[in-house]
């Protein structure tokens, strides 16, 4: 399936730089498709960030979230690349994205991606 273009994701800008403070966007109506299976996926899309000199403005939010309803894509590769993107334009202070998956099959998911990445433990490996 060809990859729609992505909408521009809009800024504003912080009207308190000064203070570390916590925006919380809640997209409960989240969609992608499942690449192996082509069925729908249904999920809600968390992110939360503390803003530097950017905001993002919600319409074109919504509308790079839309983006995502008919690319199959696993919810490990679309909670990093929303992630991946939003860091890209906003360069936020923190952000972290985390997708509750719909169950399917009786199983159900959530994944967590942050900025900056919390460390490693050293001697620790994945």
């Amino acid at each position: 399936m060809a990859r729609r273009p992505v909408p521009s994701l809009e800024t504003f800008p912080n009207p308190s730089p000064r203070r570390d403070y916590t925006i919380i966007h809640v997209a409960p109506e989240f969609t992608s498709r499942c690449p192996v299976t082509g069925q729908p996926d249904f999920g809600t899309v968390t992110i939360e960030y503390v803003p530097d000199r950017l905001c993002v403005e919600l319409k074109s939010l919504k509308l790079y979230l839309q983006t995502f309803r008919d690319q199959g894509i696993f919810y490990e590769a679309v909670t990093n690349r929303i992630l991946d993107e939003l860091v890209a334009v906003l360069r936020p202070r923190t952000m972290r994205v985390t997708t509750d998956w719909n169950p399917r099959g009786g199983m159900r998911s959530r994944i967590v991606a942050e900025y900056p990445a919390p460390r490693r433990r050293a001697g620790r490996r994945r």
